[in-house]
């Protein structure tokens, strides 16, 4: 058992899930949370004793502090929770752009404003904020999507400002073919997206849970904003 802690926002399935696990496996504690108590209180069990659950809604900001209120000293942060938007501009819907905006760009800051002061202040301590390759590369209806990984790269940069020596990065991931929202689709479409990577091959979880842990541990990187995409952009 090692002495961190690691929080991870967005800890109770797919990548979020998964880091946990990893994180677990190299000795670390973990805090998941997830917007379910009894849900994410149930997947910590499922973890182990190194695992903590608590409930927390990223969308309701001004509800943060007092849910987070339970967790103690901390040693790194990952902030993974997303929800899926398809809002095209021609058939808008404000209610699901507030809320999309609100989690991800207020949510994750009073998220990191909350735990600040058990966060570790050193160069060992880190923080990865999840955003994604449609900020680059977007699609029919990502209008709020790739706006809001947009800004995930300005609060990378004001984060890592503001915080010092605590690290601050983002990991922009693109389609992660055995992920449980691009694992179901039908074999045509990820043999569509795979054409256009080199070798033919899509990012996988464990490539982005190693990406996390690279973050979120080595002491020289900060303010980095790192693509797992298998070179999607390149073709």
């Amino acid at each position: 058992m090692s002495d961190k802690t690691i929080v991870i926002v967005g800890g109770t399935s797919g990548i979020g899930l998964e880091l946990a696990k990893d994180c677990i496996a190299r000795g670390d504690r973990v805090v998941i949370t997830g917007r379910d108590r009894e849900r994410t209180e149930a997947v910590a069990v499922t973890l182990g004793a190194s695992a903590t659950g608590v409930a927390l809604d990223s969308s309701e900001p001004s509800g943060i502090a007092e849910q987070l209120a339970p967790i103690g000293e901390a040693h790194g942060l990952v902030l993974s929770a997303i929800e899926r938007d398809a809002n095209t501009v021609r058939d808008y819907s404000i209610e699901r752009a507030i809320r999309l905006v609100t989690l991800k760009l207020v949510g994750y800051t009073e998220t990191v404003h909350t735990l600040l002061d058990r966060l570790e202040p050193s160069v060992d301590t880190g923080i990865v904020l999840f955003g994604g390759r449609a900020k680059d590369l977007p699609y029919p209806g990502s209008t709020t999507v790739s706006s809001i990984n947009g800004g995930v790269t300005g609060l990378v940069n004001t984060l890592a400002l503001e915080l010092a020596p605590i690290r601050v990065n983002a990991l922009h991931p693109g389609i992660i073919g055995d992920s449980p929202f691009w694992a179901d689709k039908p074999d045509g479409v990820l043999a569509g997206w795979k054409k256009h990577t080199p070798g033919g091959k899509l990012a996988t979880m464990v490539d982005v849970v190693d990406a996390t842990q690279f973050l979120l541990r080595n002491r020289g990187v900060s303010a980095t904003n790192l693509y797992v995409d298998r070179g999607y952009a390149i073709i």
